[in-house]
């Protein structure tokens, strides 16, 4: 068992210097891991603050939140006989990895519902917010939701996926002050109380992002998640630095004058998610303080990872669900609940650290917020490493403009058929053309958002929509326009050169390439995640 003093009192986030004493340290590559020697003298890691403890009564907390709202009505008055009420929720891109039973939302939506008979509501509809994500299948529902609110509200077809193409249910709500239209799901836009559960495991998430997204279509996405507004947002995970989220805010403005009265559930977990205890958790631990028995686990979970087919490894990681704990519940006013909600999540995350490094390294894992249950292919790879994990930061991007990035995941050329569909069609077409985020934007993509077939199969598939490999390439645009080179380590050669970058087998190879761009000797920082963590730069 994990002492009580990790449970209890855990240790903030770490920066250490790399001397020759420093062990190996542990990469993510996709469905296996590396250990790499970082050059003494010159090197630092970020390491991630330990768990944050949980809520000690979590139903209770949740109670709480609802009956005392941040500047807004307590639920039962709120909910009131005869109206047309609506329970939206994020869908199975948070959290990564999908946690143990019972899911946060579940706890959540069981409290509302129960509220809700209690004041004999009967028109009551639960929509899996997607945006332009695939649908989510009966097993991830129930997951999500439980057993008992899927049996009660499915087989009337009271719970469903939001159809971002269905001509007869998408509302268009007006035009912002930038002339951006918002468009909205049309049973949540004409309820008259809409109740959205959002599940926050970066600071990115959440505010007025959940529902001018969440239930959109691409009429109203389209307006901010495009290259322009990409390049001018400086980190994704700080809000005021954030041209994305001043679009959805501008959205959110309309939204609240012609859209339905919103009361906005927010939550933070914290980032244990490999547990503090069992095979996984030496995963979630520093190096150095690696016991022989951590040290014995992760050589015989690598070597048998080494020789697995990559089809049972998938299995595995897929098949883990993470401990995480509810850190804080918040619920109200939009805007209101999500400012107490960034301070949780910047509690759990923020690593301060001083200045910033010519190279930045980090691993990635096997799975993103797009490719739960799936497959990993190089889009998403360009877009965990240059969308996600590069910003994570406060300040200052973590590395110099015009420095290098190095990462390490396999980047294997496939693809999910079924999943993503117009990955391929993009990888294949678009990207053998050009890498340019403008010039593929201004060429390519109205093609592919409105294209029959991958509309259909959003629709009728699991698909996610045509355009969607498209916003996947623009949230690398900012990283594509600061770095001087991108090199990833272990990949498929031939992937990897299709994505624009560098392939390199070791990182020794890639350390040798990266001085080429900013000279010998240059400073490295390794970002140590997951479990997640945020730089704070100054």
């Amino acid at each position: 068992m994990a002492s009580d003093s990790r449970r209890t009192a855990p240790r903030p986030g770490l920066v250490l210097d790399v001397d020759r004493s420093t062990p190996p340290v542990l990469f993510h590559h996709g469905e296996g891991f590396r250990l790499e020697k970082l050059p003494a003298d010159r090197s630092r890691i970020i390491y991630p603050a330990e768990p944050l403890p949980g809520l000690p009564d979590p139903d209770e907390s949740i109670r709480q939140a609802l009956l005392n709202p941040i500047e807004d009505d307590p639920r039962p008055p709120l909910i009131t006989p005869g109206m047309k009420l609506t329970i939206a929720f994020d869908d199975i891109s948070l959290p990564l990895p999908s946690m143990r039973k019972p899911d946060i939302r579940q706890r959540i939506i069981e409290q509302v519902l129960d509220m809700a008979a209690a004041a004999s509501v009967d028109d009551i509809h639960l929509i899996a917010a997607l945006a332009l994500h695939r649908r989510m299948t009966e097993d991830e529902l129930r997951h999500c939701l439980g057993d008992r609110v899927y049996d009660a509200f499915a087989p009337q077809g009271a719970i469903y996926n939001h159809d971002a193409e269905d001509p007869d249910g998408m509302v268009e709500l007006g035009l912002t002050r930038h002339d951006e239209q918002v468009t909205m799901n049309a049973r949540a836009a004409e309820s008259d109380l809409l109740i959205y559960v959002n599940l926050n495991i970066v600071s990115m998430d959440g505010g007025w992002k959940s529902t001018a997204t969440g239930l959109s279509g691409y009429s109203g996405i389209r307006h901010h998640h495009n290259v322009a507004t990409m390049q001018k947002s400086k980190s994704f995970m700080d809000r005021h630095k954030s041209e994305l989220h001043h679009s959805n805010w501008r959205q959110g403005e309309v939204i609240k004058k012609n859209g339905p009265r919103i009361f906005q559930i927010e939550t933070t977990i914290n980032n244990n998610t490999f547990g503090y205890d069992g095979p996984m958790s030496v995963l979630q631990k520093r190096e150095w303080e690696w016991t022989a028995k951590d040290r014995a686990t992760f050589i015989g979970m690598k070597k048998g990872l080494d020789m697995m087919p990559t089809a049972a490894k998938r299995a595995i990681f897929n098949g883990w669900k993470a401990p995480y704990e509810l850190t804080s519940v918040q619920a109200g006013d939009v805007e209101a609940v999500h400012e107490v909600t960034l301070e949780h999540c910047f509690k759990q995350h923020l690593v301060p650290v001083e200045g910033q490094t010519d190279v930045l390294t980090f691993g990635l894992p096997y799975i993103c917020p797009y490719n739960v249950n799936s497959v990993m292919n190089p889009i998403l790879v360009m877009c965990l490493g240059l969308g996600y994990f590069f910003n994570m930061y406060r300040g200052k991007p973590l590395v110099r403009e015009g420095g290098v990035l190095i990462m390490s995941h396999p980047t294997p050329w496939e693809f999910h058929p079924v999943h993503h569909p117009s990955y391929i069609d993009f990888f294949e077409q678009v990207l053998s053309d050009t890498t340019d985020p403008l010039e593929l934007e201004a060429k390519y993509e109205k093609q592919f958002a409105e294209d029959e077939w991958y509309i259909h199969l959003y629709r009728n598939s699991y698909a996610y929509h045509g355009v969607h490999p498209f916003y996947m390439w623009y949230w690398g645009a900012s990283a594509l326009q600061h770095l001087g080179r991108v090199i990833i380590v272990g990949g498929d050669k031939r992937a990897v050169r299709r994505l624009g970058f560098q392939p390199a087998s070791t990182m020794q190879d890639a350390l040798e390439m990266a001085s080429d761009v900013v000279g010998p000797a240059p400073s490295i920082t390794h970002l140590h995640n997951p479990p997640i963590l945020m730089a704070d730069v100054t």
